[in-house]
């Protein structure tokens, strides 16, 4: 019988931090918790997701007992996403289903879709979006600042940067639905759309179609591991990175992201600085502490790393 003890009782501390922004309560994935490996629980008050990465013995009984938490604190439905089945199917256990639920961050608010295997945003990356941030704000007096924004998904770096300062951002993404998304990520929060740009383009492939855009003085490459017939980055980041300063400001301060759990932090140094001799590898931002891992190797590598044009 599967023990939900420790799960329970980190879930309820957190929920007792009164945290109005969205948040990891409970993460299985970085194998801190024996047996827990493949449970992870997300707060998007006043919705409570609970991930089953595989199958569990008393599913049924754990969102019962989240019920009983979440309930008494103002929360709506527990809902739990199956990855484990064949299109990552949502289900509502207990409460109501929220026909909108929404993630929050400060005064920012981020539609969600649950019936989506990524629900739209992910709260891993979020000390580098507090990393965007300080940059934007740091280079407020900059003429013609610029962003440039790989991978964008539903381009959150773009919102969260737009609303910390006035710049110009270009989202690339291969995806015209999350991109589309991204649009309305921006429309949702009454953020200008003037000097934003939503680009299907494939980031590699399609380089010369967004290069002129430029140059950018701030960047954010945060690739999925794989995509399917487009990148995979064993094979293509390391290309990506040669190509990038073609594009940058004569200095220019990235966010390099890996989220590959083969791996590692050293690899992913070598990699970025071999690309090209004028990338520096300033530091990795700390991991969020909501995603504790054991092995800070496997967790989700965030790199600033500083351009030079020597």
């Amino acid at each position: 019988m599967m023990q939900w003890d420790s799960l329970l009782q980190q879930v309820e501390t957190r929920l007792d931090e009164s945290s109005p922004d969205s948040r990891r309560l409970f993460h299985g994935r970085g194998r801190c918790f024996e047996g827990l490996e493949q449970v992870c629980v997300d707060s998007f008050h006043p919705a409570l997701l609970v991930t089953f990465f595989e199958e569990h013995q008393e599913e049924e009984a754990l969102c019962e007992r989240l019920w009983q938490l979440a309930e008494s604190r103002g929360y709506l439905g527990v809902a739990a996403q199956r990855r484990y089945l064949k299109g990552a199917p949502v289900a509502w256990h207990r409460g109501q289903p929220l026909a909108s639920p929404v993630a929050r961050r400060g005064e920012l608010r981020f539609p969600l879709t649950f019936e989506r295997q990524n629900v739209g945003f992910f709260l891993d990356i979020e000390p580098g979006r507090r990393w965007l941030e300080r940059q934007v704000k740091a280079q407020a007096d900059t003429e013609n600042l610029k962003l440039l924004n790989l991978f964008a998904f539903t381009c959150a770096f773009s919102a969260v940067a737009r609303a910390a300062g006035d710049l110009e951002v270009v989202n690339v993404d291969v995806n015209r639905g999350v991109l589309n998304r991204g649009r309305e990520n921006h429309t949702f929060n009454q953020l200008p759309l003037k000097g934003i740009k939503f680009l299907q383009l494939d980031a590699l492939r399609e380089f010369n179609r967004f290069d002129r855009r430029g140059p950018f003085q701030l960047a954010v490459v945060d690739p999925p591991t794989r995509q399917k017939g487009s990148f995979d980055v064993g094979e293509h980041y390391g290309k990506l990175l040669q190509l990038l300063p073609g594009c940058l400001a004569e200095r220019a301060d990235l966010l390099v992201v890996m989220n590959s759990p083969r791996h590692s932090e050293a690899h992913f140094r070598e990699l970025i600085e071999s690309a090209d001799s004028r990338f520096e590898v300033v530091a990795r931002l700390p991991q969020h502490p909501d995603f504790p891992d054991r092995d800070p190797d496997a967790a989700l590598k965030m790199l600033h790393v500083r351009f030079h044009r020597r």
